[in-house]
C-alpha cells in the first residue's frame, strides 16, 4: 500500500507511535488535543479519534480525565524484540533507555535453570542481572541472563558487571563462533517478590509480568536464557502480517 492510499487516521497513527518510541512523546506526556489536532490538519474529528484509539490499543496510552491522552511507559521488549534489534541496529533498548548490569558471576545452576540451559543441576552457570531504566531514572524492568558456564573461558566478559553494546548474547555469538536462529518468548502474570520488588523500586503487594526467552542453535543447543520482569503498566506489543 502506498502512502497516498493509506488512511489518513493510520498515518497519524504511526506519525504519533514514531514520536513516542523516539522519546518525543516521554512517558507520562500529553498528546495534542484530538479536536486540536483535527482543526491544525483539517481533517474530521472521527478521523483523529480513530488514530488515537489504535494506540490506546496498543498499550501506548491512555485517556485520562482532566488531562487528556498520556503516553504510557515505554513498552517492554520482549525477547523478539531485543534479537532483531541487535540483528538490525547492533543496539538493544530504544532512545532514552538505559541499562546498567548490577552482578555478574560464575554461580550454581538452579535447578530450573540448569534443565533449559541442558547441564547438570549446581554445575557452573554464567549469571547477568540488569536492570533497565527510562528518560526519569526510575527502573523500567529487570532481567536475569543465564549462559553455560563452559562458555566462560571464550566469552570473559560475560562476567564483568559492565554492558556489552552489541548485547551480551551477540557478543557470545562472535566469542564462541555460534549462531542463535531460534527463540521462544513465554509471558505471565504474577505477584511481585521481595528481591523483583527491590529491583523494580515497587510496594508490595505487585502483580509483574515475567517474560522468558529462550535462544537456541539451529541444533537446539542454548545460548541464552533470559527472565525480565516488569511492573504493571509496562505493555508487550506485537505487529505482524495476516494471510490474506
Amino acid at each position: 500500500m502506498t502512502p497516498q492510499n493509506i488512511p489518513k487516521w493510520q498515518l497519524l497513527a504511526d506519525e504519533l507511535r514514531e514520536k513516542i518510541t523516539n522519546g518525543t512523546y516521554a512517558p507520562g506526556a500529553i498528546l495534542p488535543r484530538q479536536i486540536d489536532l483535527a482543526a491544525e490538519r483539517g481533517w474530521s474529528d472521527n478521523t483523529v479519534r480513530r488514530a488515537y484509539s489504535a494506540l490506546q490499543a496498543e498499550g501506548l496510552v491512555t485517556p485520562t480525565p482532566r488531562l487528556g491522552t498520556v503516553v504510557n511507559q515505554a513498552p517492554q521488549l520482549t525477547g523478539k524484540d531485543r534479537a532483531k534489534a541487535v540483528r538490525a541496529t547492533g543496539r538493544i533498548y530504544p532512545e532514552g533507555e538505559y541499562a546498567r548490569i548490577v552482578s555478574a558471576e560464575l554461580v550454581p545452576a538452579p535447578e530450573s535453570v540448569a534443565s533449559v540451559l541442558g547441564i547438570d543441576a549446581g554445575a557452573p552457570a554464567i549469571k547477568r542481572v540488569r536492570i533497565t531504566y527510562g528518560p526519569d531514572d526510575a527502573p523500567r524492568s529487570a532481567s536475569t541472563s543465564w549462559y553455560d558456564g563452559s562458555f566462560a573461558e571464550a566469552a570473559p566478559d560475560l562476567l564483568v558487571p559492565e554492558r556489552i553494546r552489541a548485547g551480551s548474547w551477540r557478543y557470545l555469538e562472535q566469542q564462541a563462533g555460534i549462531t542463535a536462529s531460534k527463540g521462544r518468548d513465554v509471558i505471565t502474570a504474577r505477584l511481585a517478590t521481595e528481591d523483583d520488588a527491590e529491583l523494580l523500586s515497587v510496594q508490595l503487594p505487585a502483580a509483574i509480568k515475567e517474560s522468558t526467552t529462550v535462544l537456541r542453535t539451529t541444533d537446539g543447543s542454548v545460548v541464552e536464557y533470559g527472565v525480565s520482569i516488569a511492573a504493571s503498566g509496562r505493555a508487550s506489543s506485537y505487529d505482524y502480517d495476516l494471510p490474506s
